[in-house]
């Protein structure tokens, strides 16, 4: 028997066992997301970048509701967007807890709307749970809400899903 002879049956037996060692891995990693557990605030408290958003959220009362069935679309906006909000606007929003849900509803749409239907959305106006409208607009791969920048898309939920947000929407004065 050959040498070469020899060393196929050894190659085969590594390549195998490397397959089978590379099988659980690789099935990690297939092509179906997983299915989310977290719903929208959970997933939020779960990003130290949504902490302020989190805490207006229970100040507003408003977990129970984004915690339920939904589906919710959240256009959520960072820490770094709620420290360009001037300080006595924040307190101003914290003292009046029907200003505070305002605000903070005019950045939910009801229903689940994926990044790949918001950039189907150029131009138009969408409504939000608070009632009145934002506008989105797409610009090659960039996508604003109003004149906050879209930064980051399709943090999914089990009841929704959150886009992340460089700034903080104010609903129009009725």
């Amino acid at each position: 028997m050959s040498r070469r002879t020899r060393l196929l049956p050894a190659l085969a037996a590594v390549a195998a066992a490397g397959a089978i060692t590379a099988a659980p891995a690789m099935a990690q990693h297939s092509s179906m997301p997983a299915k989310p557990t977290q719903n929208i605030v959970q997933l939020a408290a779960s990003n130290p970048q949504f902490s302020t958003l989190v805490s207006l959220v229970k100040e507003a009362g408003l977990v129970k509701t984004l915690s339920g069935k939904g589906p919710f679309t959240v256009f959520a906006p960072t820490n770094a967007a709620f420290a360009k909000v001037p300080a006595e606007t924040l307190a101003a929003l914290k003292a009046d807890p029907d200003k505070l849900r305002s605000v903070l509803t005019y950045h939910v749409v009801a229903g689940k709307v994926p990044a790949s239907q918001v950039v189907t959305l150029n131009g138009k106006s969408v409504k939000t749970v608070e009632g009145s409208t934002v506008r989105i607009t797409v610009k090659g791969k960039s996508v604003r809400v109003n004149d906050a920048k879209v930064t980051k898309t399709d943090l999914m939920a089990k009841n929704g899903v959150i886009h992340v947000i460089n700034g903080v929407l104010i609903p129009p004065a009725n």
